[in-house]
């Protein structure tokens, strides 16, 4: 777990050898430190330091599982776009993030639009959601949402 703040103001430098390090990690993050630093030609000490520094560094952010929703019942992927009042801009933010069904929100650019992602196990769960939970929010003055047909790709992992 990350200890301590990043400092976003800076840039950091990545290698070719970074780069043949995340890819493989994208491709499996479980993979051994051992097997890693095999298929990238180092030690495998050289490959958990260099890890440890994309971690360090915040280029790492964190390694999670990628979960299939519909395999384990959440059949309603929506997203929405939520016109926000200025001033209530970051409290609706705040709050919306702390929310289980949401996940992924953005600022995006707009007269004070968030965009966000949610899931949920079927179209009652979501209204609830969308009763309870979002149009009950101070400052809310419009909700567009827009559900899920056919996912044909999802980022995971990016171009370096």
């Amino acid at each position: 777990m990350q200890t301590r703040p990043i400092d976003e103001t800076y840039t950091i430098e990545i290698d070719d050898i970074d780069r043949k390090i995340i890819a493989e990690l994208n491709l499996n993050g479980r993979i051994s430190y051992t097997d890693l630093a095999k298929e990238i030609g180092l030690s495998r000490v050289a490959v958990q330091s260099r890890i440890n520094a994309l971690m360090d560094g915040g280029v790492i952010e964190r390694f999670t599982a990628v979960i299939n929703p519909e395999r384990i019942g959440i059949h309603v992927s929506a997203f929405f776009n939520v016109e926000v009042e200025p001033k209530h801009l970051h409290a609706v933010a705040d709050q919306l993030s702390t929310e289980p069904f949401v996940t992924s929100l953005y600022h995006m650019t707009g007269p004070s639009k968030l965009h966000m992602h949610g899931l949920f196990r079927n179209n009652q769960e979501m209204e609830h959601f969308l009763k309870d939970k979002l149009y009950t929010l101070p400052g809310i003055m419009s909700v567009d949402c827009q559900v899920l047909i056919n996912r044909y790709k999802s980022r995971m992992g990016m171009r370096l």
